[in-house]
Formats: C-alpha cells, sequence, structure tokens
C-alpha cells in the first residue's frame, strides 16, 4: 500500500470514529485496521529519510555532517 492511500484510509476511520454514528464493534475494527496504517506510515516515512539523508552528500561522495556529526537532513514534505 502506498502512503498517500494508507494516510487517506487513516484519515476516512477518524473521520468515521470522531462522527459519534460507529457502534463500538465498529469502533474497536476501525482502531485495529488504524494501527496498522499507522504502522505502515510510520515505516514508509523512516524509509524515505534514510534515502533522503543517503542522498545528502558532499562532492567528494561523504555524508555532510552537522556540528555534533550527525547526518544532516533535508525537510521532507509530503
Amino acid at each position: 500500500m502506498k502512503f498517500e492511500e494508507a494516510y487517506s484510509r487513516l484519515e476516512e476511520i477518524l473521520e468515521k470514529m470522531n462522527s459519534g454514528k460507529v457502534s463500538l464493534d465498529d469502533s474497536l475494527k476501525l482502531y485495529e485496521e488504524a494501527d496498522q496504517l499507522i504502522v505502515t506510515c510510520q515505516k514508509k516515512l523512516t524509509e524515505a529519510e534514510k534515502k533522503i539523508e543517503m542522498m545528502i552528500k558532499n562532492r567528494n561522495g561523504e555524508a555532510v555532517l552537522d556540528e555534533t556529526g550527525t547526518p544532516s537532513l533535508q525537510s521532507f514534505q509530503l
């Protein structure tokens, strides 16, 4: 599942649960699905962050480090 699909489905679930029109049993099922979607989204974001981190290199092909010696990261906007 693509990140955008998982995130969109997560938003749908949250809208349903916040509507107050969902039974307890359905709420539990939706909560379980949302939990899995959150795991999926977090995994994909972590993978994207790693790819971006690897791409930030100086002209010598070495990672650009910040003042603490940690590889520099760039903001990742969806």
